[in-house]
């Protein structure tokens, strides 16, 4: 086993709900009920165990809608987000559960959303690993948010479907921005996917004109004054609006932060070294049964036993 390994994060409610909502994956069992989401998750997480043979990981799971401690702040917070139905709920009870049967560490909170779970996994597994340890954090997701996260030259931000990898340079080259100021660009901007509002007026390149002169918000309404001596259009009415909006800002950049060391937290994922993120190697018995559980057709589910099976012999080499 590489005890050097990456460690991968893997942001599973991206992946879940591709699947569910993807035309090209309606799979149903033999009641006709819909089970596409556990079906599109095991193909996403035995292929990526195939491809990449992982050492260390996690899965983080998305439990927080409407109950995390971003919703105490405002009321607007991915507001126009829904609850899963029974089907979907069920769903993703197997998906986690089909996960740790592969071998690899789950976790989901209440409070703290799928984000906050890989934030904190990486900052546990940086303070933990041996100094030998040089390989980095790779995220697995798509969400531009947790590109925050990528603070290492070594560390990595995968895009599994769309294939794509990039490195905290190639990030900030695309961005113009250092990934510790996402936050603050998006305090600014806002985020209409999770109704995050920012302050009216201020679009990307205001954005990024303020956060290269004074590095983060904070210090932008310390030094208000300074705002209209900078060169782009509408500088000089612009800090009028932003003194304004600054408690607004102030907020949405605290929604759109990650947390990275929850305070006051003893739950699972806040407390692991980064040798418990070690994986574990697959239960292909109990993996079958939950296989059975959720209804996969016996031809698919047969290739998922297999899959499971080379997995697992795989580890013993």
């Amino acid at each position: 086993m590489n005890s050097a390994s990456p460690l991968y994060l893997i942001d599973a409610s991206i992946y879940i709900f591709q699947a569910y909502f993807s035309p090209y994956n309606e799979v149903s069992d033999d009641q006709g009920e819909d089970i596409s989401a556990i079906v599109g998750f095991i193909q996403f997480l035995l292929s990526l165990q195939r491809r990449e043979r992982p050492s260390f990981g996690a899965i983080a799971m998305d439990n927080a809608l409407f109950t995390g401690f971003r919703h105490q702040l405002s009321q607007d917070y991915k507001s126009n987000r829904e609850l899963p139905d029974e089907n979907l709920a069920r769903q993703l009870g197997l998906c986690a559960d089909s996960a740790m049967a592969l071998g690899w560490p789950v976790f989901a909170s209440e409070e703290f959303e799928a984000d906050d779970i890989i934030g904190t996994l990486a900052e546990r597994s940086r303070a933990t690993r041996p100094q030998s340890h040089t390989d980095g954090v790779c995220i697995v997701s798509r969400d531009k948010d947790l590109a925050q996260l990528i603070k290492e030259d070594s560390d990595i931000m995968w895009d599994y479907s769309g294939n794509k990898r990039r490195s905290r340079a190639e990030i900030e080259a695309e961005l113009g921005l250092p990934t510790t100021a996402i936050p603050d660009y998006l305090g600014l901007v806002g985020d209409a996917v999770d109704c995050i509002a920012g302050v009216p007026g201020v679009g990307p390149v205001k954005a990024k004109a303020l956060l290269s002169h004074f590095g983060d918000i904070e210090t932008m309404f310390e030094n208000l004054a300074e705002v209209a001596q900078l060169s782009f259009r509408g500088a000089k009415s612009l800090a009028s609006t932003l003194s304004t909006f600054e408690e607004q800002a102030l907020l949405c950049k605290k929604l759109a932060t990650i947390v990275r060391e929850p305070e006051c937290c003893r739950e699972a994922f806040s407390l692991v070294d980064h040798q418990e993120l070690q994986l574990s190697d697959p239960r292909p018995v109990e993996f079958a049964a939950l296989l059975r559980e959720a209804g996969l057709p016996s031809g698919m589910r047969q290739r998922f036993e297999r899959a499971a099976d080379a997995l697992l012999e795989s580890r013993s080499q």
